[in-house]
């Protein structure tokens, strides 16, 4: 790739906070742009993430899990056909693109796409800094009062103990999901949520500990995952499943459903109004949300049925039933399951709890700290957002804030997705270059 401009007084077009896929995609488009346009019109970029290297939902790489979306939805493809950055050029980089075609599949192995995503970041790599964990974002007032630049502290990578400010035109927040826990848990070396289900499991096996019987509380694909992976990983533990439906819910995937995740329907979306916002999004939930794929549904009760016939079950689906309590025992936990249509109650002697209870958007308002107070938000007290991905500021601000991810309410149900990816990586590039007015500033780094 080109080598990014990133002297010691520069300031940044726009400064990345988080590399996951979504700054990935936009790090890709910035790169292409640049490679298009003069040197005066390029858009100066760099990125900051606290990982150590590039990962992305390491904990559930489970060996044979498989993505639940195209593979034509990549980082680059939806925004450029002909990208050499494409899952294609991968495998034929990799010297599998004639044994993944005939395969006659859409969705690759879900370790196969991390590795992808891995390769694109490694070729990006010269303007990402790891190990970088951003611990403050702040307005600069010129004497004017008017705000065009922001700084972002973070800790130095090559020295914790000390940070570095980097002053940017603007930032774009794409810091992913967090685990969504039911209030109150702790998470311990018996209690995981299941983004640990690798690195536990793991653990466990390399200490020996034996798992005599294991609960998953979750009725999702993840949840239904983690099921199927410890009970095959721990041939003689029970693995009891717990979820308030009466059983999994598949996911609908069906064309027609599937349009919801189209490019123009984030315009339709985000022009329409929020009483037909919120209808869209209650109708489908089914597409996202506490839903599974058939196939997993049906090997799940193949494996139930199996076991009753010869008379050993192991895997166990508490339905219409919630976790009331969880106490720490010797050696173990107490898991009080209620069956809820009868209120009745029973303990299960457990060595692992798995919450697979889901993510949330992360609160930006947080990571912004005092720029947050430069934002304007809606009557729900949610950002609001432009349909350039751009955040709403006070009017004495130029300075960009711009977020991917936690968007739904405004961008809908693609907001935390990849299947927009690659598109809104290129909108956020085009609203860059249109506001690109001026030549790049500098202003040194302040340690």
């Amino acid at each position: 790739m080109t080598a990014p401009l990133n002297e010691p007084d520069t300031i940044h077009d726009i400064l990345g906070i988080g590399f996951g896929p979504s700054n990935l995609a936009l790090a890709i488009a910035i790169e292409e742009h640049n490679a298009q346009v003069p040197d005066s019109r390029r858009i100066n970029a760099r990125f900051l993430e606290r990982q150590p290297r590039f990962g992305w939902h390491r904990g559930m790489l489970i060996d044979d899990a498989t993505m639940q979306v195209s593979f034509l939805k990549d980082l680059v493809t939806m925004r450029n056909p002909t990208s050499d950055f494409s899952f294609l050029c991968y495998l034929r980089e990799q010297g599998r693109l004639v044994d993944f075609l005939n395969q006659k599949t859409l969705f690759p192995l879900r370790v196969e796409f991390h590795d992808y995503f891995e390769w694109a970041a490694a070729r990006v790599a010269p303007v990402v800094d790891y190990s970088s964990e951003v611990l403050s974002v702040t307005p600069v007032r010129g004497a004017d009062g008017e705000v065009d630049h922001l700084d972002v502290t973070c800790r130095d990578a090559e020295d914790p103990t000390r940070t570095v400010t980097h002053r940017a035109r603007n930032i774009s927040v794409a810091v992913g999901l967090e685990p969504h826990l039911p209030p109150g848990t702790e998470l311990s070396d018996r209690v995981w949520h299941n983004s640990q289900l690798l690195p536990k499991v793991a653990e466990l096996t390399a200490t020996g500990t034996p798992v005599r019987r294991a609960v998953v509380l979750g009725a999702g694909q993840s949840a239904a995952e983690a099921v199927d992976f410890l009970h095959r990983t721990f041939p003689d533990a029970e693995i009891c499943a717990v979820f308030a439906k009466y059983g999994y819910t598949p996911a609908d995937d069906s064309p027609f459903a599937n349009r919801i995740f189209d490019p123009e329907a984030v315009d339709l979306y985000f022009g329409s109004p929020s009483e037909v916002k919120q209808s869209l999004f209650d109708y489908h939930r089914s597409t996202n949300y506490s839903v599974v794929d058939m196939e997993l549904i049906e090997a799940l009760y193949a494996t139930s049925y199996r076991e009753k016939v010869q008379g050993r079950e192991r895997l166990r689906f508490l339905n219409v039933s919630r976790i009331r309590d969880v106490s720490a025992a010797d050696d173990g936990l107490d898991v009080t399951v209620e069956f809820l249509p009868t209120g009745e109650r029973h303990v299960l002697e457990a060595d692992v709890l798995v919450h697979a209870t889901g993510y949330r958007s992360q609160d930006v308002g947080t990571l912004l700290g005092e720029s947050a107070k430069i934002c304007l938000r809606d009557d729900g007290d949610a950002l609001r957002v432009g349909r350039d991905h751009r955040v709403e500021v006070a009017p004495e601000v130029r300075a960009g804030i711009y977020v991917q991810g936690g968007t739904e309410h405004t961008h809908g149900l693609t907001s935390t997705l990849l299947s927009t990816t690659a598109i809104r990586a290129g909108e956020i590039v085009a609203s860059l270059a249109a506001r690109q007015d001026e030549p790049v500033a500098t202003a040194a780094a302040r340690p």
